[in-house]
């Protein structure tokens, strides 16, 4: 029953806006600075979250038809996706069971993968089913010389994959029943517009700025206006958390196309569902999901970062997606714009700063960066990096157990 969470959560924003106050964290947290710029930490976040928990490496409509494939690299593992026959995902590990290499490289359709080394081919289900000069090569077991395959989980028009075969990690228990709110977008039946992939700081400096309101009428008065608001309520579910304005207005499809509405003035029957789902919904640990209007069509940005080669470097993919297929040459246009807009909002303006931001830190002569009460969702997250990162592979799961 996630309809009645999502009304109750508008009720909460709507009061907040009408008293003007927000929810605030119980104090300032500050956590060192070194865990930004420190080498041993960084290895151990790609080890311990990235190759541990569940990533969300793809939206279904990015492989939306049977012998659909995508091919990743991750934290340094190669990755390659594959839409089955029946219409599910699988996923594995992109790398040839004779010598290794790569079966499959970026996106396509296919219903087998040739290794372009010595000619063995694989089935989208990751069977081996055809071994070059197999008379000369020796006899073996196929079956022993499948694809290594990865734990993977497709819920709300999104595909999560562990990348540990072995892991035992629950997916559904890890999302928290964040799952079932998401859902409430629909993003198996949405489109992939466009993608395209940046270059940002590390990857936690990053991070923070999507769960920041804070620095909107700050950093971004020249893209978005210096009236932009600077508040934001978080609502957490296990380590994934909504962040979103404590008002009753939201920008959305009217009468007279987008606009700005007020929920205050309607009854809740009313109330639309993309109004329900306004904000930015964050999926630990990389993963953010925005709404937004391009060409006056319901659209959204789902940033998928993840951790660069060094301490210092982290890249996204900037996925927009939309409600439906745009056939109209305006809505095109007006998507493109939007898109672009984001790209300067995020590449020139966000990860510029935290590249700045983060050879500041490099010196060494900060001691520690601080949350105000205000941002409790840079608390949150960071308080679950140091859980998470603490945490033995036997312990890993009582983590979401218990939240």
């Amino acid at each position: 029953m996630t309809h009645p969470e999502l009304l109750e959560m508008t009720r909460s924003l709507i009061a907040h806006g009408k008293a003007g106050t927000m929810d605030l964290a119980e104090t300032v947290m500050d956590i060192p600075a070194s865990n930004y710029t420190d080498e041993r930490m960084f290895e151990a976040e790609r080890d311990k979250i990235f190759k541990r928990l569940p990533l969300m490496l793809a939206p279904s409509c990015e492989l939306a038809e049977p012998g659909a494939y995508k091919a990743m690299d991750v934290a340094g593992i190669p990755v390659l996706i594959t839409r089955q026959k029946d219409g599910g995902a699988r996923a594995f590990l992109n790398s040839c069971t004779h010598r290794g290499n790569p079966i499959a490289d970026g996106k396509g359709s296919a219903h087998r993968f040739t290794c372009a080394y010595h000619g063995w081919t694989f089935g989208q289900d990751g069977t081996l089913i055809g071994v070059a000069a197999a008379d000369d090569f020796g006899a073996i077991d196929k079956a022993a010389f499948c694809l290594k395959e990865f734990p993977l989980l497709e819920t709300a028009g999104l595909i999560w994959v562990i990348l540990d075969p072995k892991s035992s990690l629950d997916i559904g228990a890890f999302l928290s029943g964040y799952d079932a709110l998401l859902a409430s977008f629909g993003f198996e039946d949405w489109y992939l517009f466009d993608s395209r992939v940046l270059e940002g700081p590390n990857w936690k400096t990053a991070y923070d700025g999507y769960l920041d309101f804070y620095h909107l009428p700050a950093l971004h008065k020249d893209s978005f206006g210096a009236d932009m608001f600077n508040r934001a309520n978080y609502y957490a579910w296990g380590p994934h958390q909504r962040v979103v304005n404590p008002s009753s207005k939201f920008l959305g499809i009217g009468s007279e196309g987008v606009q700005a509405l007020d929920l205050a003035d309607m009854d809740e029957g009313d109330w639309p569902n993309e109004a329900l789902m306004d904000g930015v919904w964050t999926i630990f640990p990389h993963i953010s999901i925005a709404s937004f209007y391009g060409g006056n069509v319901r659209g959204a940005m789902i940033s998928q970062l993840f951790p660069g080669d060094t301490v210092g470097e982290s890249t996204t993919t900037q996925y927009y997606v939309m409600e439906h297929k745009p056939n109209d040459t305006s809505v095109i246009k007006g998507a493109h714009e939007q898109f672009d807009m984001l790209k300067h909002v995020v590449r020139d303006e966000d990860y510029a700063t935290g590249i700045r931001q983060h050879k500041a830190l490099q010196s060494g002569l900060i001691d520690k960066v601080y949350f105000g009460r205000n941002e409790g969702g840079g608390q949150v997250f960071h308080g679950w990096v140091q859980k998470i990162v603490a945490a033995s592979d036997d312990e890993l799961a009582s983590l979401f157990a218990q939240s």
